[in-house]
């Protein structure tokens, strides 16, 4: 039997409302494939003169990658790119040696809902150079009563146009009435499920919104039974072939690597450029919990 583990979401609050749960990483499951990191952000209804106003903060060694539900959010980056994504669009961007960016509502006293995500870089990969893309126009389709749309990765016959660099399924699963749905799956990825919103069924065990299901690698069907308004992110990958450090908004196969990449940021390295004219803030990292470097 394959297993199936059931893990709680840990909550933030970011400030001004913006509530997050977090279910990757966890004590019980660090990782999905590459996928490395999983917030649920909101639905939040912003009061008049408030929203998401994230600071300048650096990434390496992953890619960040924002699907969003509803409002819309100006990503700016030290490449130069300002993009404005709406619902129904991936944001996916790869940090790799370095970047910088910046992430704001594009309007205050809005709703915001959103799911962020990151997938680490395999070694091979981790200091390639940064690149962004957004991707408006993904691969839709009807089954069994729900809407399905493909994030990331192949599946029955699809592709997604992201570009990843490990081998991985992002899948929006969403159902306005109650449904059964039958997904094929590779027995070589391991999966994990969230619901965004409602609640699903696996076999006997149903899963309320945030609560992420984690499903080891040896299955190569699942039926998943949809409530009424329910909208479910499914994850998938190959597991991953050596344990990555992560700390703050870095991932890289050694802590000497985060370590430097840190005291350039702190230090205003050229590795991390402005993002605009650099005026926007600048996140400072806590101190590196490890001596070791």
């Amino acid at each position: 039997m394959t297993t199936l583990v059931r893990i709680e979401p840990r909550s933030a609050d970011l400030g001004d409302g913006m509530l997050v749960r977090r279910t990757l990483p966890s004590r019980q499951q660090r990782m999905v494939g590459a996928w490395c990191f999983l917030d649920h952000a909101g639905p939040v209804d912003f009061p008049p003169g408030k929203g998401m106003h994230v600071g300048a903060h650096p990434h390496i060694g992953l890619q960040t990658f924002t699907w969003l539900i509803e409002g819309e959010v100006l990503h700016r980056d030290s490449l130069g790119n300002e993009q404005v994504i709406r619902p129904g669009q991936v944001n996916l961007m790869t940090a790799g040696q370095g970047i910088v960016h910046t992430e704001d509502s594009l309007h205050d006293g809005r709703r915001l809902h959103a799911a962020q995500l990151w997938i680490a870089l395999p070694p091979e990969a981790e200091s390639c150079p940064p690149a962004f893309a957004n991707h408006p126009d993904l691969p839709q389709w009807q089954q069994e009563g729900a809407r399905l749309t493909l994030l990331a990765g192949t599946h029955e016959g699809r592709t997604a146009p992201t570009r990843v660099h490990s081998p991985l399924l992002g899948l929006d699963i969403d159902s306005a009435a109650p449904a059964s749905i039958d997904l094929a799956l590779d027995p070589a990825f391991e999966y994990g499920l969230l619901p965004l919103v409602g609640e699903v069924g696996i076999g006997n065990e149903r899963f309320p919104a945030d609560e992420f299901a984690y499903l080891g690698p040896g299955r190569s069907s699942l039926r998943l039974d949809l409530a009424a308004g329910s909208k479910v992110l499914l994850l998938g990958g190959v597991p991953f072939a050596q344990p990555v450090v992560m700390w703050w908004n870095f991932v890289g196969s050694t802590r000497a690597g985060i370590a430097e990449a840190q005291r350039q940021w702190e230090n205003g390295d050229a590795r991390f450029g402005p993002v605009g004219d650099g005026s926007a803030p600048r996140l400072s990292p806590p101190p590196l919990p490890w001596r070791d470097y």
